[in-house]
């Protein structure tokens, strides 16, 4: 496994070490003020201002986000955070929470920018003292928690043009501050967004031969869907249909003439994910046919598995035990969530890591969540293991 440099690593350390306050200050920045996907303006602004200050090479794409070129040649290797927030009210109490009604870092995004700066930084001076063999190029990526999701925005900008290897870290409450999670393989599912409207004639609850009951039709649909794909794909693709919305009606004894049920199609294999579509669209006409209402379907393809490369999970978890120790690097699952990094990974080889973020002992929170509370010692972790990455993937 290659090594970087004893003088680069240094200077990475040393960087960090120095900007570790500022890195906790610019990350508090950012949860007091999330923007949604797609309108990460002011987000875009202070880490275009925080890298041009240090001298770094910054590229303003259409529309929010960036990227920033660090050292010159090849090879060239990625390194990518994501900008936006989530709709949800921060109830996290910290004098630092969210000033934006209904929109909270409740996925970490914060400590990804803000980690990915600082990792800049260490990198710069690297370069700057002649020891960056090659270039690295800093991915600030809109738009990551709507689907397709803006990798492939960044993608359209050239984005990976050249790119030889591609890395980020994603948060994880579940692990402590000091340990990062490397896999292997396939580390998320892949993610689709559905959405079904049935409509027919309704009336009144005691006449339901005379209406098409769309009521009872919809309850077939979202207990039927997911039993029945669990049958008809590989036990092994680990399809999961789970439904966040159903409705219908607004009286008791009334049969509704227009309902709707939306929620997520999740897998693990991408070749059962490429036969999704066809087969949910068939599965919904035939489920809801006996009732005689019409469905309409909305189906949003979103982001494929990320599936680590073997090289890359091996590069990071090499800088890793280098940054935390041996004991600092651990096993961690596959899981279901989706993360749009999957369709760099399509494209370039590369891996996603697992950041630990709770204090050891402390509580246990969730992603997703407005309660959520990141032990800052995470954004100087995220910065070290981002920039050792860079040097370990660009080592002979």
């Amino acid at each position: 496994m290659p090594i970087p440099s004893h003088d680069a690593s240094a200077t990475v350390d040393a960087v960090v070490d120095k900007h570790t306050d500022d890195l906790v200050e610019l990350r508090r920045d950012l949860h007091a003020h999330p923007e949604l996907s797609w309108n990460e303006h002011r987000t875009t602004e202070a880490v275009s201002d925080r890298l041009a200050a240090a001298g770094i090479r910054v590229t303003r794409v259409a529309g929010t986000g960036l990227l920033a070129d660090i050292g010159e040649g090849r090879p060239l290797i990625g390194l990518r955070a994501d900008l936006d927030a989530l709709p949800v009210e921060d109830t996290s109490g910290l004098p630092w929470a969210s000033g934006t009604p209904g929109v909270a870092h409740a996925c970490g995004h914060d400590v990804h920018t803000a980690g990915l700066v600082g990792a800049g930084l260490a990198l710069a001076e690297v370069h700057a003292r002649g020891l960056l063999p090659g270039r690295v190029r800093l991915l600030f990526q809109p738009a990551e928690e709507v689907m397709p999701g803006g990798a492939l925005h960044l993608m359209d900008q050239g984005a990976l043009d050249g790119m030889e290897r591609i890395f980020m870290l994603h948060c994880d409450p579940t692990l402590e501050v000091g340990q990062v999670g490397v896999r292997e393989g396939a580390l998320t599912g892949a993610a689709d967004a559905l959405s079904v409207r049935l409509s027919g004639q309704g009336g009144h609850t005691s006449r339901p031969h005379l209406t098409e009951d769309l009521t009872f039709a919809l309850g077939k649909l979202v207990t039927e869907l997911p039993a029945i794909l669990s049958r008809r794909l590989d036990p092994r693709s680990g399809v999961s249909v789970v439904w966040g919305m159903v409705r219908a009606g607004s009286a008791h004894n009334v049969i509704p003439e227009v309902g709707q049920a939306a929620g997520t199609v999740r897998m693990l294999d991408p070749v059962a994910w490429a036969e999704a579509e066809g087969l949910v669209r068939v599965l919904i006409d035939e489920i809801v046919a006996p009732y005689g209402v019409t469905a309409e379907v909305d189906y949003r393809r979103g982001v494929p598995p990320v599936v680590n490369e073997f090289q890359a999970a091996q590069l990071l978890a090499s800088a890793v035990r280098r940054v935390v120790g041996v004991a600092g690097q651990v096993q961690t699952t596959q899981s279901l969530g989706g993360e749009d990094f999957g369709w760099y990974l399509e494209r370039v080889p590369g891996a996603m890591g697992r950041l630990g973020t709770r204090t050891p002992g402390g509580p246990r929170y969730d992603l997703h969540q407005g309660n959520i509370v990141v032990d800052e010692g995470a954004t100087a972790v995220a910065a070290r293991v981002l920039a050792e990455v860079a040097l370990t993937a660009m080592a002979p």
